[in-house]
């Protein structure tokens, strides 16, 4: 079995392999993914009470989704099938557990899938394929996608300072479940080493300097951060006076019904009722992580630029769900409201505007055929997202008028240009609550009530139901 390393090793080990078939040089593409950052964590975005200068880069010199959102999700761990469907360009209805929950399915069909990934298709069409930090979705997909790695993550969440890390290995030989869980037992023994947005960067950026190929490069770069237990070296959390923070405007002590996702791991991360002087901790906390995992990103952005200094780099920086942290009365990404599904999504590279923003509705798992658009390689028949290329290319149109929503069987949610629905069905019990985004966009204002919205509110229902049968999603819930 493949030796687990401490987060302190970092080691970087690099495939033998061959990568595939030989083609004309494509652009290189760095992915950037994090872990529960909200879409409204960027400075250069509008945020005036975070420091993010290297993301901040990212937006002048690319472009930025200011409506880009997450389908939802089929399990409480949000983050496992909103990165299933990123790898694979479909939603989680058309997806098998083994991927999008793979620590429920035993080891036989763990990590399966029947679809093409990204970094499988990449690793065909010629690219060495490069992952470091979280692969949520089993040790077999992650073996069929990558050629080279280091300081791999193969679960969800952990102290900082002392994940159960994996070396790369070229035969794909890695720990099965069952022996990452009994590793995990035992995780407060290992050494106390470096955090892991420092780690990950570390394997990054080894890649980067000691990759001397001529085939493109394919690098995914998975953070951890600014997921709990919210650690992060000193200096950066005294950036941040708790004190001196604005509470949220959709701040609220009480979600004001039940939602069905009331009692779940992230809603004890603070006492009930929610108290303004609590959440302004919590928030410094999250913004110091996302702080510094931003000073981690620039390193590796930094080592990008003074090895490849022709520009031919793709760079996507997204996040995997967002986050409450004390909006509308909840602390974790367990539903639809714009602070969980909304993350940031920006590209930088050849041929994509400088400096500008779109207001594009789009999805996280447009990624995958976005990057095919943008690579020059045909999109897989197998994928059911859509292509931002021409977006950022100024050639065409918005890709789409209406976005749907799910998260497990109690909640979904449909938006259009301007309007959101969200219906709940809890228990016997449905709720309604309709949004006005364009005017609202904290969601503090519920017109589901309201009789000159009557009209609305039933259209966006039949909308909703249109949707639901489009996407395969066969809960009668909602019905």
């Amino acid at each position: 079995m493949q030796a687990l390393s401490a987060v302190a090793g970092g080691i970087l080990a690099s495939s033998a392999a061959t990568f595939g078939q030989k083609s004309a040089k494509r652009p290189n593409i760095l992915l950037i993914l994090t872990d529960d950052q909200r879409f409204d964590t960027i400075a250069a975005l509008g945020n005036r009470d975070i420091i993010t200068p290297n993301i901040d880069s990212l937006v002048r010199d690319g472009t930025a989704f200011t409506n880009a959102y997450i389908f939802g999700a089929s399990s409480s761990a949000v983050c496992a099938p909103s990165r299933a469907m990123l790898m694979t360009g479909r939603s989680f209805f058309r997806l098998p557990q083994s991927i999008t929950a793979p620590w429920t399915v035993p080891r036989p069909d763990e990590g399966k899938c029947p679809y093409i990934t990204l970094p499988e298709l990449l690793r065909k069409k010629g690219y060495a394929t490069f992952g470091t930090g979280k692969w949520h979705s089993g040790a077999p997909l992650f073996a069929k996608g990558f050629t080279h790695g280091g300081s791999i993550f193969f679960s969800g969440m952990g102290d900082h300072y002392r994940l159960p890390l994996v070396d790369h290995d070229p035969d794909g030989n890695y720990p099965n479940p069952d022996d990452m869980k009994e590793h995990r037992k035992n995780v407060d023994q290992l050494p106390r080493g470096k955090h892991s947005s420092e780690v990950f960067s570390d394997a990054a950026i080894s890649f980067l300097r000691d990759y001397k190929d001529d085939d493109p490069f394919f690098m995914f770069v998975s953070y951890t951060a600014p997921h709990d237990p919210r650690e992060m070296p000193a200096k950066y959390r005294r950036l941040y006076d708790a004190e001196k923070l604005p509470v949220p405007k959709s701040f609220a002590p009480n979600h004001p019904f039940e939602n069905g996702d009331m009692k779940g791991r992230d809603e004890k991360l603070a006492k009930w009722p929610r108290t303004k002087g609590e959440i302004r901790g919590h928030l410094a906390d999250y913004y110091a992580m996302i702080t510094h995992l931003d000073a981690q990103i620039g390193r590796v952005l930094k080592t990008l630029e003074e090895t490849n200094p022709s520009g031919d780099t793709i760079v996507v920086f997204a996040g995997d769900n967002g986050l409450a942290v004390g909006r509308h009365g909840l602390m974790g990404k367990q539903n639809l409201y714009e602070h969980s599904i909304g993350v940031p999504l920006i590209f930088r590279g050849p041929g994509i505007d400088k400096n500008r923003t779109s207001d594009a509705l789009c999805y996280l798992h447009d990624v995958f055929p976005t990057l095919c658009g943008l690579s020059g390689l045909s999109v897989p028949d197998s994928i059911e997202s859509k292509s931002l290329a021409d977006i950022l290319r100024r050639d065409g149109k918005d890709v789409y008028r209406s976005l749907g929503f799910a998260y497990r069987d109690i909640q979904r949610a449909f938006r259009d240009d301007r309007y959101k629905l969200i219906e709940y069905a809890v228990k016997g019990k449905r709720t309604t609550q309709l949004f006005d985004l364009q005017n609202d966009r904290d969601e503090r204002n519920d017109l589901a009530t309201d009789p000159a919205y009557t009209k609305k509110v039933k259209q966006m229902r039949s909308q909703l139901k249109q949707w639901q049968k489009q996407i395969g999603d066969t809960s009668n819930s909602f019905t």
